[in-house]
């Protein structure tokens, strides 16, 4: 084997062992949220995770072997429509969760750190929160917790339904189901409120520190501001020729990329260059390439 090949061979095995690192902590705080804040509340939210508290609610039935007999079965009956590579990472994602699940579970109820009961409400953003910020992690990460992304994919493939429809109607579903158990309706705006939060947070954790800001500018004094941008905001500027359909006449406009936290600054240099410049900004959930972030 040539030295090239195993640097890229060291490389993409240092790359896999960050990524099932991060997974593995990122199903923990997911795992954590959901023993510890969600399941002594009695709150039911969509996914298998949600699946899994409703048996353990009627039946008694451990989340940890439901979560897992429940992803299993999910698998075996979508093998056919899903890839390989869905499949391995799918598999990796719920053995550790059924392990941390399992092993939280009987901690928290012989060792309780909230009262149930007490303040559900704060109890279930708690929850919700955590377990956002594990799912962002593990996704950010190239993994899966699998659950009803088993079930969309399948949806997906044979119905040519969106996937945020499927997960809507799924969790719906699930959560609503709930009524039949409780008989009430706060344990239902229980689990959406669980799950608004936690997708807020899992999103914040994926797109957060990767919101870009794209500018497009118009002005006769392009080059200082594309310059100037150079120099001061260390970004690089593309610059387009164009034609204005009214005036028809021509026109140069810049394309700046930057991050979020610097936009006031190319805003302040432009106002001070070009008061009358046309600026249009608009928020990218990612960029990747030099300067920005790579690709996974």
């Amino acid at each position: 084997m040539k030295e090239n090949d195993v640097k890229s061979l060291r490389k993409r095995l240092a790359a896999n062992c960050k990524d099932y690192l991060f997974i593995a902590l990122g199903i923990l705080s997911y795992s954590f949220g959901y023993t510890a804040f969600i399941l002594p509340e009695k709150v039911v939210m969509g996914g298998v995770s949600g699946m899994s508290a409703l048996l353990f609610y009627a039946f008694n039935i451990p989340t940890a072997y439901s979560i897992f007999g429940l992803n299993i079965t999910l698998l075996l009956i979508a093998c056919r429509s899903l890839t390989k590579q869905f499949v391995k990472r799918t598999l990796i994602g719920v053995v550790i969760m059924s392990v941390f699940v399992g092993i939280l579970q009987p901690i928290f109820e012989q060792y309780p750190i909230i009262t149930a009961g007490k303040d559900t409400f704060m109890h279930v953003l708690i929850g919700g929160a955590l377990g956002g910020a594990g799912l962002g992690i593990v996704f950010s990460h190239n993994g899966s917790t699998g659950g009803t992304d088993i079930i969309i994919a399948m949806l997906n493939k044979y119905f040519s339904m969106s996937f945020g429809r499927a997960m809507q109607f799924i969790d719906c579903t699930i959560i609503a189901s709930s009524y039949l158990l409780f008989h009430s309706a706060e344990v239902i705006v229980y689990g959406i409120a669980f799950t608004l939060v936690a997708s807020f947070v899992c999103d914040y954790v994926v797109n957060g520190t990767r919101q870009t800001v794209q500018f497009l500018i118009i002005s006769k004094k392009y080059e200082e501001i594309a310059d100037v941008i150079n120099r001061r905001v260390h970004r690089g500027v593309t610059m387009v020729q164009g034609r204005g359909w009214y005036s028809k006449n021509n026109v140069e406009m810049l394309i700046v990329l930057t991050r979020k936290y610097e936009s006031q600054e190319v805003f302040s240099l432009i106002k001070e260059i070009d008061p009358n410049a046309m600026v249009s900004q608009s928020f990218c959930h990612g960029v990747f390439g030099e300067g920005f972030d790579k690709i996974k």
